[in-house]
């Protein structure tokens, strides 16, 4: 492996040292932090290794600027997130330009009226951040199945107590899924 090849905060592995992460890189020698603390290394005579996955690209057989813009957009997509102008268009036709009004019990106090696209737009992010909750939960390596079972059924009662908002929802399949009802 050559210095070139390397970026602070690498994972290298190395044949007597075993596993450590790159802190430095200074001329043809890299400072490298093992369990057993840092050393400075020359990569190309040690014998150093990457310890984390690799990719190389050869024959591209388009822009890089698109290839980069679809790998975003399907990572998003996984995760579940969207744009401010996606939720927008998710919500219902009948509740655009509309207006959530909320009246205080008490007459001397004045209400609040937020439109409904905002109001859409932070109930779409909360839909958003419990589904990458609950994928970060899923594949937590240090959480054992019976506390990912129990931190789920919190997320599960989340989601049921946010079907009251399904109404706003243009489509059904993007709506809350709870067992508690609306």
């Amino acid at each position: 492996m050559t210095i070139e090849q390397m970026h602070l905060g690498m994972k290298v592995r190395h044949p007597q040292y075993g596993e450590g992460q790159v802190k430095a890189l200074a001329g043809q020698l890299a400072d490298i932090e093992f369990n057993d603390g840092v050393r400075q290394v020359s990569p190309e005579l040690s014998g150093l290794q990457p310890a984390e996955a690799r990719a190389e690209l050869s024959g591209l057989t388009l822009p890089l600027t698109q290839l980069l813009a679809e790998t975003v957009r399907r990572t998003v997509e996984e995760l579940g997130c969207e744009n401010p102008d996606a939720t927008v268009q998710g919500l219902g036709s009948r509740w655009n330009g509309g207006r959530l009004v909320l009246h205080p019990g008490d007459e001397k106090t004045q209400s609040k009226e937020v439109p409904l696209e905002i109001f859409f737009h932070k109930i779409v992010m909360m839909r958003n951040n419990l589904r990458c909750l609950e994928q970060k939960i899923n594949g937590h390596p240090q959480l054992n199945d019976g506390d990912k079972v129990e931190l789920q059924q919190y997320i599960t009662r989340c989601y049921g107590s946010m079907t009251t908002f399904n109404v706003l929802f243009r489509r059904k399949e993007d709506q809350f899924i709870g067992s508690t009802g609306s």
